[in-house]
């Protein structure tokens, strides 16, 4: 929608943008603009109702070329994260009318609210970087491609400036997530996620090492050498780590775990009845991961280790394809019976469980991933699943989900569930003979391949990480879901 969203700069606004709640007058901080009378008046119209984003206007008044009314919502309910809608709402008509600059003035009607201004300013500046965004990287010859200007944003209020280039860059990491999930399987193989990790490290100072061929085998990195040997796309775990100049005595590591299916077939379980279509976006927690460690490096700068970890492979058929039957012996000597080769995802997760837990030594650890369908049934399109049984990690991503956005809702962890997904001839199976419990029997599974005592959660985006219409902050295709949700957990130190 815009080349580039900055803050501050030289230009001359052409759009002053003003805010107002439901059922209340212009304030008046922002009622001091109106030099003739028209922008009270554009305030007081049938459509200036006040609804969160719903936008009233006028042009040529009190020395910008158009002012823009937004709604707030309702003001004893407001609270920052509304502000991210507002934004996007904002942004639409700024792409509509190619404005290339303009002044938020919203310190008056924010006044006295009981939450930080920087915050307010910081979902504004998301829902500004998340609706700059566009899916037009593929198109060609046979599309006209509409030119999209640069946009600056200006305020008087330094604390709303300051949130609103966090929120930019929160946005910019959401954005590199988008533009990966949307990338299509011929192009975005495991190579290619390799490459961009190696492209992304160099420019922020991160380490990347990627593990394939041998040394996966070396490293008895079965789940990930298994699920992609029919595909000659070949495998691979992407490590990469951000670490800080001086790192905060006795801290241990976080690590960021994401599934990244760079296309799934279902294997050999082959999905039937279109349901391969879409299947680009199970790599949508690894590009989660990949696009909050980029504001991880580039914004968060936290005083302590990060490490991201990508189960890349691409799950293919060919007759060296895995099969139902198949028993596989992880790195931490758990056996798993595939039941189901259209469950795979658990298996390159396993993977990368086992080596956080063996290598890194974290403080805690978190996965991410396009898991289940059976997530979508329970939650719909509104939640991610979390299953985390550790307090304090719990409350860590709930803040952050608060901050970002981004819902989680709690599903249960209980040994029964882990006793569904035992084997007669193997340790577990990777999916259960019985549909009851669908999403819970993923999270169960990877509780094998965590070791005891170490803080774990385990997100389920299968739900969330994509939209069907243009809404808010979204237009059709991915979300981006995760990257500022994790990013937002790391900043809580």
């Amino acid at each position: 929608m815009f080349q580039s969203v900055r803050v501050g700069g030289r230009a001359k606004p052409e759009v002053l943008v003003l805010g107002k709640f439901k059922g209340e007058k212009l304030d008046t901080t922002s009622a001091k603009h109106d030099t003739d009378g028209w922008i009270k008046a554009a305030s007081e119209r049938p459509e200036a109702t006040g609804e969160a984003g719903v936008i009233s206007e006028v042009t040529g008044s009190s020395g910008f070329d158009r002012t823009i009314i937004v709604g707030l919502g309702d003001k004893d309910s407001f609270e920052p994260g509304v502000m991210r809608n507002v934004a996007a709402a904002v942004g639409r008509r700024l792409a509509q009318v190619k404005a290339t600059a303009f002044e938020a003035d919203f310190a008056g009607v924010l006044k006295g609210r009981r939450f930080d201004t920087r915050q307010a300013g910081r979902a504004f500046g998301e829902g500004l970087g998340l609706i700059a965004w566009l899916a037009d990287e593929f198109r060609g010859k046979a599309t006209t491609v509409a030119e999209r200007t640069k946009l600056s944003v200006q305020t008087a209020d330094d604390a709303f400036a300051k949130g609103i280039k966090e929120g930019l860059g929160f946005a910019e990491g959401a954005n590199l997530a988008r533009t990966l999930s949307n990338r299509p399987p011929n192009i975005c193989t495991p190579d290619h996620m390799a490459s961009e990790a190696r492209k992304l490290a160099r420019e922020t100072g991160m380490k990347c090492t990627v593990i394939k061929g041998k040394a996966l085998t070396d490293e008895k990195l079965v789940g990930i050498e298994t699920v992609g040997a029919a595909s000659e796309h070949k495998p691979c775990m992407i490590r990469l780590e951000y670490r800080p100049s001086r790192v905060r005595k006795g801290a241990k590591p976080a690590v960021l775990v994401g599934k990244t299916i760079t296309y799934d077939s279902g294997g050999l379980s082959i999905k039937v009845g279109g349901g391969m279509r879409g299947m680009k976006r199970d790599k949508d927690g690894g590009c989660a991961v990949f696009g909050a460690m980029h504001t991880i490096a580039t914004v968060v700068k936290p005083d302590f280790p990060v490490v991201a970890l990508l189960a890349c492979a691409e799950n293919a058929i060919s007759e060296v394809a895995y099969r139902p039957d198949d028993i596989l012996t992880f790195r931490n000597g758990v056996t798993v019976e595939v039941t189901n080769t259209d469950a795979e995802g658990r298996l390159v997760l396993a993977d990368a469980l086992v080596w956080a837990c063996e290598k890194e030594k974290p403080g805690y650890i978190v996965d991410m991933a396009t898991l289940t369908g059976g997530v979508v049934v329970a939650l719909g399109k509104v939640f991610a699943g979390m299953w985390c049984d550790d307090d304090q990690l719990r409350a860590k991503i709930e803040k952050a989900s608060e901050i970002s956005g981004e819902r989680v809702w709690r599903l249960p962890h209980h040994n029964d569930y882990r006793e569904m997904m035992r084997s007669v001839v193997a340790d577990v199976h990777n999916s259960a003979p019985v549909r009851e419990a669908h999403p819970i029997q993923g999270a169960a599974f990877l509780s094998y391949f965590v070791t005891e005592g170490t803080p774990w959660a385990h997100i389920d985006i299968a739900g969330v990480h994509a939209t069907e219409r243009d809404a808010g902050c979204y237009i059709a295709g991915p979300t981006g879901y995760g990257a500022r949700l994790l990013a937002s957990l790391i900043e809580q130190g």
